[in-house]
């Protein structure tokens, strides 16, 4: 489940300077049937718009303006005189040119590909996008400043007067109206930055140095400004799409355009002393992730001076009723256009109706003071894993005077003010204190340093302990804690016994995060559920406590677990652990076994300990934070991981000597406007005789839920190896399918296709050392060794916008005499806030 996106639902539920010009309305032609994409300006200007799917449109200047210009290919041109500085709910209609009707495409239908001027301008832009930017120089440095910003919308009097800010209503002082909706807002919250940036082209590298951070005094803010900068990342509007909210969108300058959008040559005029073209673009189909607007392209260099993107409200997406995003290019020579500017405003609502209240996520960009080919060499851009300076974020308000490239409006100076006051209200911080429960699991005391969760660990049931209830704690003085302690007490009535965990980690050197961990638990496991094994010493597994399953979950082991460990991140995302553990396992059914011949006999507990040497390598990943445990700030990055451990029968009486090889490598493919593909390859071999208990179960699923890197076919146990490689492969094709089907493009389902396979051996040694036949609740061993097992879903995602439901296919394997329990067919689903 997204937590980020909870939080940005959370803030669902939660007199100002009013420009000179504002007017809104809608564009009809004669027939009253609305007008899409039609061109709004103010005469004599290029600030303008154009009109929604439904002939609406918005429109505000900071400049006081007599006339408006109506526009579209095919009608005759409209122009009102401006009366009043705030025109609302105006309607226009236009009349169809008759000398030009057989010249022309009417702009609402699917425009022609062929002797089209505007699709020549975007050939031309393809041929020079090369030659426009900083990619042309060696080096480059400039300011930035970043502003991001939520905001409550469509304020009324319904809202403020309801009981939720019933004692709060001078928070509504600060209202004001958007520029790009014509909606009322309440500014909720601001984050302010202020960076230098650094970027060498011929080694590829790039450099961050943060200046100043300042915000609107939440004490732990970052989980949410790193929401929107994950949402909000760095793009080119070059690109052939453009990332957003994990989506994908074609972007209207892409290659790839020319079958996705209808483009129109509508204008030309100076802008900047620079003679440019006006092309309006929108979608040739409904559904598809696809934008709407029009840009301004310079005649000689063919580099975009402005661009406005809308996204379709069609558009596969959920909890997004508006994306807007303005980018603004500075000419700084006759050939050189950079951007100077790039706002986006996100409206995060339940539902795309026009009246629905939501929230804005805004962030606003300004770069300055651009410079170029001054080398810095390798050693400068090798970023310390540590770089957090406190002073950054305490800067006076003479820095920031100095810093901001823009200056904040009155609301958002306000907003400050308002926001130091609303922390100060008990019902504000009831509120507050909701959303931070649903954001990380944990109920916090104000009182003490202490945080009760997670809450969503409280029950769980399976057939050794029946219903389990479970309580637990942590120590939390604040996010950046430098050490942490974290436990948990449990009880099953079924078993009647108790279960504990305790664990904790001490961060000793910041700038290498060299931190030590250590703990126990005594608990009832699921072992087997993954193939790589868990370093948190009290992780459990959703298999141990799943509710409902295909089939009895009683392969249950009882284990006690002591783990002390040392890790370390020298460079960046990459983490070297060396740990040492201690267990014992038993079983914890009387219907399943873990026995194993021993030359005296039979034994029913192994005792081993194990010493590990682990490398986590992951590329592209960001992090938040610089206390013992962090957040990850967001979710596009690949995994590799490799693990060598050594049993040793020497060290504290341990039962066997073995060695355990292990891999895996996951990585996450944005495949443009085809979806997403997840990807897992896992591989691994263990050296010596070992129990059941210390070899490598293929992880099966009992559960009705769908969980990656599980099979969903397979039941525990059912095959077990000491030598196996496995691949998983899912692919989302985010509606692309779907939206092409009349009958289904409203529902704005997602189709899901996952390929999933393993194959493994099990050495004639490690089963006479498991066969024990004179009990009946002994495993037979079996491994994929004949060919590779496989399975093969079919899913349907974006049910209700939360629910998934996966069609399961055992590929193989399902021999009615060799396998008379193998499940051919399965059904099972998952719940969660996606974007």
């Amino acid at each position: 489940m997204n937590i980020k996106l909870i939080i940005a639902l959370f803030f669902l539920g939660i007199s100002s300077v009013f420009a000179q010009t504002k007017v809104s309305g809608y564009v009809f032609d004669e027939l009253n049937e609305p007008i899409s994409f039609a061109n709004v300006i103010f005469k004599g200007s290029t600030q303008g718009t154009i009109t929604n799917e439904n002939g609406k449109f918005y429109l505000e200047s900071d400049e006081t303006w007599e006339a408006l210009t109506v526009s579209f290919i095919g009608y005759e041109t409209l122009i009102i005189s401006l009366d009043k500085k705030v025109n609302y709910n105006l309607k226009f209609t236009l009349k169809e040119e008759t000398a030009q009707l057989d010249a022309v495409v009417i702009v609402s239908g699917k425009q022609s590909k062929k002797n089209n001027p505007a699709i020549d301008l975007l050939r031309k832009i393809w041929a020079n996008k090369r030659s426009n930017g900083l990619k042309q120089f060696n080096q480059y440095q400039y300011d930035k400043y970043e502003k991001v910003e939520f905001d409550l919308n469509t304020i009324d009097s319904a809202l403020i007067k309801s009981k939720l800010f019933r004692g709060m209503e001078f928070v509504f002082e600060e209202v004001d109206t958007s520029k790009v909706t014509g909606k009322t807002y309440l500014p909720i919250f601001i984050n302010e930055a202020v960076s230098k940036v650094y970027g060498d082209n011929i080694i590829n590298k790039t450099k961050e140095d943060l200046q100043g951070n300042k915000n609107s005094g939440f004490s732990d803010n970052q989980v949410i400004i790193d929401f929107v900068d994950d949402l909000y990342s760095d793009f080119s509007v070059y690109d052939n799409y453009l990332k957003f909210f994990d989506k994908s969108f074609v972007s209207p300058l892409s290659k790839t355009g020319i079958s996705t959008y209808n483009y129109v040559l509508s204008d030309s005029a100076f802008v900047d002393n620079k003679w440019c073209y006006n092309i309006i673009y929108y979608p040739r189909r409904k559904n598809e992730l696809t934008f709407k607007g029009d840009f301004w392209v310079a005649d000689t260099t063919y580099a975009i001076k402005e661009i406005n993107l809308q996204a379709s409200k069609s558009a596969n997406i959920n909890w997004v009723k508006e994306i807007y995003i303005e980018q603004e290019f500075e000419v700084l020579n006759d050939s050189l256009f950079l951007v100077t500017r790039d706002y986006m405003l996100s409206d995060f609502a339940f539902n795309k109706k026009e009246k629905s209240r939501g929230v804005y996520g805004k962030r606003t960009t300004l770069y300055n003071n651009y410079k170029f080919d001054i080398q810095k060499g390798k050693k400068f851009y090798e970023t310390e894993v540590y770089n957090y300076d406190k002073d950054v974020y305490n800067r006076d308000e003479t820095f920031w005077s100095e810093n901001r490239l823009e200056k904040l409006n009155k609301d958002e100076q306000g907003v400050y003010k308002m926001l130091d006051t609303l922390k100060t209200v008990k019902k504000f911080k009831r509120l507050y204190n909701l959303g931070s429960i649903l954001a990380s699991g944990y109920i916090e005391f104000n009182s003490l340093p202490l945080d009760y969760g997670p809450v969503f660990s409280t029950f769980g049931f399976n057939e050794v302990e029946g219903l389990r209830l479970r309580t637990g704690g942590r120590t939390y003085f604040g996010p950046n804690d430098l050490w942490r302690l974290e436990g948990f007490l449990a009880y099953g009535f079924k078993d009647d016994k108790f279960k504990y965990g305790i664990s904790g980690k001490w961060l000793l050197d910041k700038k290498s995060r060299l931190i030590i961990s250590g703990g126990n638990r005594r608990d009832v496991e699921q072992i087997g559920a993954s193939l790589t094994t868990s370093t948190d010493v009290l992780g459990r597994s959703l298999a141990s406590s799943s509710v409902v399953g295909t089939g009895a979950n009683d392969k249950l082991t009882s284990i006690n677990l002591t783990s002390l460990a040392v890790e370390a991140e020298p460079w960046r995302n990459v983490i070297f652990r060396l740990g040492g553990n201690y267990r014992t396992l038993e079983s914890a059914s009387p219907t399943f076994s873990l026995d194993y011949n021993t030359p005296t006999g039979i034994a029913s507990e192994i005792k081993q300990y194990e010493t590990s040497l682990s490398l986590s390598y992951f590329p592209g990943r960001k992090m938040t934070g610089f206390g013992v445990e962090r957040k990850i700030a967001n979710d596009y990055y690949s995994r590799v991981f490799a693990q060598i451990t050594r049993g040793d029968k020497s060290i504290f009486n341990s039962d066997f000597d073995y060695t355990k090889v292990q891999f895996s490598f996951t990585k996450p493919w944005q495949m443009g406007g085809f979806g997403r593909l997840n990807t897992t390859i896992e591989a691994g071999k263990t050296f010596g005789e070992v129990p059941l208990g210390l070899l490598s179960v293929i992880p099966g699923n009992q559960t009705y839920f769908s969980i990656y890197n599980t099979f969903s076919q397979l039941d525990f146990y059912e095959f077990v190896s000491d030598t196996y490689a496995s691949f998983h492969f899912e692919h989302n094709f985010n509606g692309r399918l779907f939206s092409r089907v009349p009958f289904l493009r409203k529902l704005n389902l997602r189709e899901i296709v996952s390929v999933r396979g393993v194959m493994g051996n099990i050495s004639d040694e490690n089963i006479a050392l498991n066969n024990v036949p004179s009990n009946p609740n002994n495993i037979q061993l079996v491994a994929p060794s004949n060919e590779p097992y496989y399975e093969y879903s079919l899913g349907i995602g974006n049910i209700f916008k939360v629910f998934r439901i996966d069609f399961n296919f055992r590929g193989n394997y399902k021999d009615k005499v060799v396998y008379p329990d193998a499940r051919k067919f399965g059904i099972t689903g998952s719940f969660g806030f996606y974007f």
